[in-house]
C-alpha cells in the first residue's frame, strides 16, 4: 500500500473572473522512502496541490489517503496526527519563519503543540536537531534575521524533521538560494531521507533540480499532470511535447545550439483552452488537440502521458 495516495484530486477558488482551476483532477501516489519530483512552471498549480495534500487548503473533491486514511474526511480538530507525520518546507525561509522568535522557540514549538516529551526532551531533541542540520547550538539564542538563506532554509528542515514526519513535502525548498547553497541544501535533503527513512514530494519549476532528487517525475501542466516515469525513463525519451521542452530549455554548455523557450505564455486557470491544455503552445498540435482533451493513459511500463500524439517528439535534444 502506498503511503500517500491521491485520487482525481480537484482544488476551486471563486474569483471576480469565475472558477479558478488549480488543481483540476490530479492523481499521484508515494511509496515509502521514494521521492517524487512534480515539475512545472509558475502557476501550473504545483504549490497548491502540496498545500491541498497537507490540508492547509480544502481540496473542492477528490481523495488524499495517508498510510490508508482519507485525510479529506477528517475535521480540523483531528488532523493532528496527521501533522505530525505530514510536513512541508516552504520556498522562502524567511517569510516560513516567525522573526520574533528565536531559533529554539519555532523548533520547540512543534513539540509542544503535539505534546511530546518533557522540558529536557525537548530541549534534549531541539540540541540534536540543531547539530544535525549543519549549524552550531549556539544558532538556538538567534533570530532568522541574523542567517543566511542557506542557514534559514537548514532552519526550516529541521522544524520540518523535529516531530520526525514519515513524509516532507518540499515547496521549492532552493529556488531562492545561490547555486552554490542549493547544492549543499539538496545534498541535506538527501542526507536527511536516508537516516529517517522519509518519502518526498519534491516541487520544482527547474528539472535540473528534480533530475538529481527526484526517482520518478510528474509533469504538471495548467492544474493537470500530463506526464508521468522513473526520472531516467523521462529523460531518455520524454513522450509529452511539453516535457521535452522542459528539457530543452535546461541550459547545456556541450550543445552546439541552444533550444529556444517554449512559445506563449501558460493560460489562466480561470480560462482554460478547450482540448488539450497545452495545444496553444504545441509545436505538433492538430485538430483534434483543440477538440478533445487526452487522458494520461500508460505507453509503456510506468510510463504515462495524456498526449494525442505521443512519442512523436520522443528522441532527446541532439548535441
Amino acid at each position: 500500500m502506498p503511503l500517500l495516495s491521491v485520487a482525481d484530486l480537484h482544488t476551486h477558488f471563486r474569483t471576480p473572473r469565475g472558477i479558478l482551476r488549480a488543481v483540476d483532477g490530479v492523481s499521484l501516489t508515494i511509496e515509502k522512502g521514494e521521492s517524487v519530483g512534480l515539475v512545472g512552471e509558475s502557476g501550473c498549480g504545483k504549490s497548491t496541490l502540496g498545500k491541498t495534500v497537507l490540508r492547509l487548503v480544502d481540496p473542492t473533491s477528490g481523495r488524499v489517503t495517508f498510510d490508508g486514511e482519507d485525510v479529506v474526511r477528517l475535521s480540523r480538530d483531528a488532523l493532528g496526527p496527521y501533522r505530525r507525520r505530514a510536513q512541508m518546507i516552504f520556498q522562502d525561509p524567511f517569510s516560513s519563519l516567525n522573526p520574533r522568535h528565536t531559533i529554539e522557540r519555532i523548533l520547540t514549538a512543534p513539540l509542544s503543540v503535539h505534546g511530546i516529551g518533557d522540558r529536557n526532551e525537548r530541549r534534549r531533541r531541539v540540541r540534536a536537531m540543531i547539530e544535525r542540520v549543519g549549524l552550531p547550538l549556539s544558532s538556538l539564542s538567534r533570530y532568522p534575521h541574523e542567517f543566511s538563506g542557506g542557514q534559514r532554509q537548514r532552519v526550516g528542515i529541521a522544524r520540518a524533521l523535529i516531530l520526525g514526519p514519515d513524509l516532507v513535502i518540499c515547496d521549492e525548498p532552493v529556488s531562492a538560494l545561490d547555486l552554490s547553497i542549493q547544492a549543499q541544501i539538496l545534498n541535506l535533503l538527501v542526507e536527511m531521507k536516508r537516516d529517517f527513512n522519509l518519502s518526498y514530494l519534491f516541487i520544482s519549476h527547474d528539472l535540473s533540480v528534480i533530475r538529481y532528487f527526484a526517482d520518478r517525475v510528474l509533469v504538471m501542466y495548467l492544474g493537470r499532470v500530463v506526464e508521468s516515469a522513473a526520472g531516467a525513463d523521462l529523460w531518455a525519451k520524454p513522450l509529452h511535447p511539453y516535457t521535452r521542452a522542459l528539457i530543452q530549455a535546461i541550459p547545456d554548455p556541450t550543445r552546439r545550439r541552444q533550444a529556444a523557450p517554449i512559445g506563449g505564455d501558460i493560460a489562466s486557470p480561470e480560462d482554460i483552452p478547450r482540448g488539450c491544455r497545452f495545444h496553444p503552445r504545441c509545436p505538433i498540435a492538430t485538430s483534434i488537440c483543440a477538440e478533445r482533451e487526452p487522458a494520461l493513459e500508460t505507453h509503456a511500463p510506468g510510463h504515462q502521458a495524456a498526449c494525442h500524439h505521443a512519442g512523436k517528439l520522443s528522441r532527446p535534444p541532439e548535441a
